[in-house]
């Protein structure tokens, strides 16, 4: 039973080590890379959906998106793309929307027509390929609403504070314990040498006691000896 807890206890600790470690990493990676147009890892960029302007089709407000660098030019109709909004409502702000159609601005710039697929509303400037930042690839359902719980104080005490604070306690507690133990076996090792020097000292008292019976016997016998000379004599 106890062997069993102890695996149970080990296996814990390493569950709680491995879920801190990873939303430590986590919230690094998600605070250095999410949300940057000027970061990208392998060519993929990672945004955050803001709104359920996509909801109808494809993702919704709190996922998290992935885009992948493409030339402007190979992009069609059809396909959905993140870009940096230029429109005053919402500018400099990532959009990731679908293209209704390729057409060109009023200078004669390539670009594109977008538009959101739950209202089915154009934006509402024509998006040129100098503001395009990659084409949809894959979208990660709440990934974006538990990276925005982590940026909280609740988020960072439950998921980062607690985890680290309960391996140190229980750090803590094994420590106190092996060192209980330690002190456990140091007594049993005082105890036991104690008991072998009583016993040494009992064996040498032994011992002195038998030497003692040896030299009275001696004495006693060389008292007989002259003893007996005497008596011969007379």
């Amino acid at each position: 039973m106890k062997k069993s807890l102890h695996i149970f206890k080990n296996i814990f600790v390493w569950l709680m080590f491995i879920f801190a470690v990873a939303m430590m990493i986590f919230t690094i990676v998600s605070v250095t890379m999410f949300d940057h147009i000027d970061r990208n890892i392998f060519g993929y960029r990672a945004f955050i959906v803001l709104s359920d302007s996509m909801s109808a089709t494809d993702f919704e407000a709190g996922d998290l998106v992935l885009v992948k660098e493409v030339d402007p030019a190979t992009l069609q109709e059809g396909d959905i793309i993140a870009y940096q909004s230029t429109g005053n409502e919402n500018y400099g702000e990532v959009v990731t929307h679908k293209i209704r159609k390729l057409t060109e601005d009023a200078e004669g710039n390539p670009g594109f027509i977008t538009y959101g697929t739950t209202t089915g509303d154009d934006d509402e400037n024509i998006v040129t390929y100098n503001f395009v930042l990659g084409k949809y690839k894959k979208a990660l359902p709440g990934v974006g609403r538990f990276f925005y719980f982590l940026k909280t104080t609740p988020g960072y005490i439950l998921c980062i504070f607690l985890p680290f604070l309960l391996l140190i306690l229980m750090q803590g507690v094994n420590t106190v314990r092996l060192f209980r133990q330690y002190k456990k076996e140091q007594m049993a090792d005082l105890k036991k040498e104690r008991a072998m020097i009583e016993q040494e000292r009992i064996e040498s008292q032994r011992m002195l006691e038998e030497l003692n019976r040896l030299k009275e016997q001696l004495g006693s016998a060389g008292i007989d000896e002259k003893s007996q000379s005497s008596y011969e004599k007379e």
